[in-house]
């Protein structure tokens, strides 16, 4: 019997190694989304003595596959015996971590820096540090970018004179020929930083952080942008000066749009990491001439910014910064509509009258915008533009340009022009609307272009609800039936959509004898879309 048992527990492992040579794809990927059960099956010692060694030496299969086991290994640490043994997990993962494929390298580091915490500092030297070491020094870039993100895990817990090679390891990484490596260690800068004595980051971080902000490709340069904001929240005030502000000052003007994109959507971080004294000298300038770059990316990632630039300058010149600064450039489409859609903050930080009189010009220039798209979007901030600014100040400047709108030569103008009618009605009220906008919508019931006098009833279909039955009943009806003789039968079928749109609203007396004779009329029309449009409505309002 114990021959058979001994058999028997050979059987996982004999499965999984006829699985992974297996060709279908799937079937290797499902062995390795089991090997937790597999190692729990054969127990701590033979998955330390014999499955890890199998998986280290078959690592050459596709990707989806070395995806699932980088993984799998990185929850393994009690499956190999604990964390005495967690450096048993080392070698397959450090063949994973030089791949090809980005994306189980990263998996593989992810899994590394997860067991790098279940070290003890002496494994953490002698098992760890020196795969750190083998990654950082290895052939192909692969392996060295791998390394970039190890280092932060291991330096807190070694020697002094293994942090003291890390360093130096981390060093020649920043200066590697391929720009790829390059690229790795700008994106980890700024963690390895947070881990580093302060006298360290003074001597070796901005100096490196220097360099790359100046490197040649840009998508280098970029990331040491990123960098910016950890290495600046960790220097005393006196020091920024000096050692980040000349570089992150180069980064605003740099020749490359996407570092210049990178510093304004770091914009908000970079505020609050280097505090108000410098953000009142250097960030304002720079954030002006963000907002006013030539590249449309650029300004829209800067504009994005404003809300929270104005709210975290100090209290003290916030005003005077916003008003004389920052307010002036709000020249391009992107800027403008930005500081209009956040309109109620910036109310809140600068206050309303000032704002009506800096941004009414700009709000008038956008509306009557060349590129539809920018009234568009101005159109649907008026009703929080009218709650910000009051009924009065709404009647005085923007009232005629809510109607100019809606005579707009482009269908969608109009149509979110009818939309922004009902929500402004709804915010200043039925009595609002029967003195201020009723009349000079009925008034395009007359106009010689028969797309306005459509748009009249558009209007009324979008507004009888809004206004109530007595305005609907004794102002919109009549020029809605009137309309019934109009010479265009496609103004004389929206009459009839309109009545039937409308109808709900109204008494039934008004219904009988107003509506019901009109629709009739309509239903015999000589036009076969108005008689079946006025048929319809005939239906649907239970008029036959």
């Amino acid at each position: 019997m114990a021959g058979a048992d001994g058999d028997d527990s050979l059987y996982p492992i004999a499965v999984l190694i006829d699985e992974l040579r297996n060709e279908d794809v799937q079937l290797r990927l499902n062995s390795i989304k089991k090997l937790s059960t597999i190692a729990l099956a054969l127990g701590v010692e033979r998955t330390r003595t014999e499955l890890l060694p199998f998986l280290t030496d078959t690592i050459y299969d596709e990707d989806e596959v070395l995806l699932a086991l980088a993984e799998q290994l990185g929850n393994f640490t009690m499956l190999v015996g604990g964390p005495e043994y967690v450096h048993c997990l080392l070698p397959p993962l450090e063949s994973l971590a030089t791949v090809e494929e980005t994306v189980v390298r990263d998996k593989a580091v992810e899994s590394l820096r997860k067991i790098s915490h279940e070290h003890s500092p002496v494994d953490l030297e002698v098992h760890f540090e020196p795969l750190v070491k083998r990654l950082a020094s290895g052939d192909w870039f692969t392996s060295r970018t791998s390394a970039c993100g190890l280092f932060s895990v291991c330096y807190p817990r070694v020697s002094s004179t293994v942090k003291a090679e890390i360093r130096q390891h981390f060093r020649n990484l920043c200066s590697d020929d391929t720009p790829m490596v390059r690229r790795a260690a700008a994106s980890k800068l700024g963690e390895f930083a947070k881990v580093l004595e302060l006298d360290y980051v003074k001597s070796d971080i901005i100096s490196l952080f220097t360099a790359l902000a100046s490197d040649e490709q840009d998508s280098v340069r970029l990331l040491a942008v990123e960098a910016c904001v950890s290495i600046a929240t960790l220097l005393p005030q006196e020091d920024l000066e000096t050692l980040v502000m000349p570089t992150l000052r180069q980064a605003a003007e740099d020749k490359s749009w996407r570092v210049r994109y990178m510093v304004a959507d770091k914009f908000s971080e970079l505020q609050k990491a280097v505090g108000p004294e410098i953000t009142k000298n250097d960030l304002v300038p720079a954030f002006q001439n963000l907002l006013k770059d030539c590249e449309a990316e650029v300004r829209a990632a800067a504009a994005n910014k404003v809300k929270e630039f104005c709210e975290n300058l100090p209290e003290d010149s916030r005003e005077t910064i916003i008003m004389t600064h920052i307010l002036p450039c709000v020249k391009c489409p992107e800027v403008r509509l930005n500081i209009i859609s956040n309109l109620d903050c910036v109310n809140e930080v600068i206050g309303i009258r000032q704002l009506s009189q800096s941004l009414l010009p700009a709000i008038v220039e956008l509306a009557e915008d060349a590129k539809w798209r920018v009234r568009l979007a101005i159109i649907e901030y008026m009703p929080l533009l009218a709650g910000q600014l009051g009924v009065e100040f709404f009647d005085e400047k923007l009232n005629s340009l809510c109607m100019a709108w809606l005579v707009d030569h482009v269908y969608a103008i109009r149509e979110a022009a009818t939309c922004n009618l009902t929500k402004l009605v709804e915010k200043f009220g039925a009595e609002w609307a029967q003195n201020t906008i009723v009349p000079k919508v009925l008034g395009m019931a007359n106009d010689p272009n028969y797309l306005h006098r459509m748009t009249t009833l558009f209007c009324i279909n979008a507004l009888s609800e809004a206004c109530g039955q007595e305005i609907t009943t004794k102002h919109m009806l009549p020029v809605v039936l009137k309309m019934s003789n109009d010479q265009v039968a496609n103004v004389r079928f929206n009459v009839a959509k309109s009545l039937q749109k409308i109808g709900p609203v109204l008494d039934s007396n008004s219904l009988q004898t107003e509506v019901k004779p009109v629709l009739e009329k309509l239903a015999a029309d000589q036009d076969i879309d108005v008689k079946y449009f006025a048929q319809e409505a005939i239906s649907v309002l239970a008029l036959a």
